[in-house]
């Protein structure tokens, strides 16, 4: 079972993404204020609580709705492919994560990021959050894999969305990422209004 906090006794978040390297759509980052003590009764639930790679669809989302049912507050931001684009992926990310935090009806005490990129965070009320960056965070602390989970989730309902416009480039299956099946359409259609056209084989497509 994973962590189930860093600072014990205060409200803190977990941050993570999922699409950062994906070819279209979104980059999703979640944030998630996890309770930190849970009864023994729960512990079978709190088991499903990783990182959302080493879930199945189905398990995925059988989490998902824990989550959403436990957490004390979470909030989910996409940022485009368009802004992606203008901004570069980095930025993106940063920027989304700054985001999720805003969109809190809670000003956490702490927050605990996936990766080691993150800027400081000063709250609405001027007071500035202190962070901690866990690489692997995911697979350490159960709020980062809560977000990461909620992330995942959200996304991939998206790219199954906007599939139904688009469906040559299979995005119910591939969620944007670069497959070699996906990476075949951009080369026989273009890109799509949805693709990052500064990303892979999309900088050398035509624009549709």
């Amino acid at each position: 079972m994973l962590k189930p906090y860093r600072k014990f006794n205060c409200l803190e978040v977990g941050i993570d993404e999922v699409g950062a390297g994906c070819l279209a759509g979104p980059v999703t980052i979640a944030a998630v204020v996890w309770p930190q003590n849970f009864d023994e009764e729960m512990r079978e639930q709190l088991l499903m609580i990783k990182d959302s790679k080493k879930l199945n669809e189905k398990q995925r989302y059988m989490a998902r709705d824990f989550i959403l049912e436990h957490a004390i507050d979470l909030s989910i931001v996409d940022i485009d492919n368009q802004e992606i684009d203008q901004i570069n992926i980095l930025q993106a990310r940063l920027k989304g994560f700054h985001k999720a935090i805003d969109k809190l009806s809670i000003i956490p005490e702490h927050i605990l990021v996936d990766g080691n990129q993150f800027k400081i965070y000063t709250a609405k009320n001027g007071e500035i959050i202190p962070d901690t960056q866990v690489m692997n965070g995911d697979n350490t602390y159960q709020s980062i894999a809560a977000a990461s989970i909620v992330a995942k989730c959200h996304r991939d309902d998206y790219m199954k969305s906007i599939h139904i416009e688009y469906p040559i480039y299979k995005w119910e299956k591939n969620k944007g990422y670069g497959t070699q099946e996906h990476r075949d359409s951009i080369i026989a259609h273009g890109n799509s209004k949805y693709h990052r056209k500064t990303f892979g084989t999309c900088k050398d497509a035509k624009n549709n």
